[in-house]
């Protein structure tokens, strides 16, 4: 009798210690995802595309909206998982993320990810433009919207989060004033939704006949509907694609070989290449479907080098 009360009395002496300044940071640093940063660097997009990409002032100005939009999107992750974290704690993997697991306490991530939303568009304001700073806003509040409703709204989901590939996209060229080609923006948007829609389909055909999805709107997608999704979205940004690359805008051509027209070919290899992981319900993030396939980075990379060569009219 004397030893329970004496474990009683040590109970609380042995509940776990209040994050420590390294730990809590860290937990901070986990918390915003430093691997999905990776999505941000769809900012040079339109300026590699238009051919003003290595001037020191462009670099610079990317460099820095790159920054900022790391900035929203790591305020989005810590205000969305605060605003989990009860839900998180339940979840046999998303207990471990450092907000639900208390590395770092909910207030704590609520303060960071406020300051950071708030800080990112002003120091847009200041440092760059008013329309980036407008377009990291119009970012924060539909991101904002999407962690608290819109993610539970059929075809609403699909759509906002293929707006934030966009809006990447185009925020590069706000930045530096480069008008953006229409053919571009499509071919821009239905390849964001058609990576969107194949993560989606996967993970759905992984979870068919299991309980416990990741994404609770998962139940209410069928997996014909999705790859029909996937499938529409591919060809609208092949089509697209080839409009733009077929578009001269009246400047004349002394290459050697047509590389912008050519570079359809490539373009065409890297959709249908993807889409046999879609197809499979394996390809989940996009970076990691490129990183782990080999003959898709090949592809990728010598569609660069043929649109490279078009911009420099080699």
């Amino acid at each position: 009798m004397a030893d329970t009360t004496l474990l009683r009395q040590r109970a609380p002496r042995e509940q776990p210690p209040p994050p420590h300044g390294r730990g809590l940071l860290k937990g901070l640093l986990i918390t915003a995802r430093p691997k999905q940063w990776v999505k941000n660097v769809l900012v040079i997009a339109a300026p590699a595309a238009a051919g003003e990409l290595l001037s020191r002032h462009a670099l610079s100005r990317l460099a820095l909206v790159f920054a900022l939009f790391t900035a929203c999107a790591a305020a989005v992750y810590l205000l969305n998982d605060a605003r989990d974290a009860e839900a998180d704690r339940a979840h046999p993997t998303k207990r471990h993320r450092p907000v639900a697991a208390g590395q770092v306490p909910v207030p704590v991530a609520y303060a960071t990810g406020a300051v950071l939303g708030v800080l990112a568009p002003l120091a847009a304001a200041w440092l760059c433009t008013p329309e980036v700073a407008a377009l990291l806003a119009a970012y924060l509040g539909m991101q904002l919207a999407y962690c608290i409703s819109l993610k539970h709204v059929l075809v609403v989901d699909l759509v906002v989060v293929t707006t934030g590939f966009l809006m990447r996209a185009v925020s590069g060229g706000l930045a530096l004033g480069i008008p953006l080609s229409r053919w571009f923006l499509i071919t821009t948007g239905f390849g964001a939704l058609f990576m969107v829609a194949a993560k989606r389909y996967s993970e759905a055909v992984q979870m068919a006949g299991s309980e416990g999805a990741t994404r609770a709107l998962l139940t209410e997608y069928s997996t014909g509907y999705l790859r029909f999704v996937w499938q529409l979205a591919a060809g609208v940004a092949v089509l697209g694609y080839c409009l733009w690359a077929l578009e001269e805008g009246g400047v004349p051509h002394t290459s050697v070989l047509p590389w912008r027209q050519l570079s359809v070919v490539a373009f065409v290899l890297a959709v249908l290449r993807y889409a046999v992981f879609a197809d499979r319900g394996t390809a989940g993030e996009p970076e990691d479907v490129v990183l782990r396939d080999r003959a898709l980075a090949v592809i990728g990379a010598v569609w660069v080098a043929m649109y490279a060569l078009a911009v420099a009219n080699w």
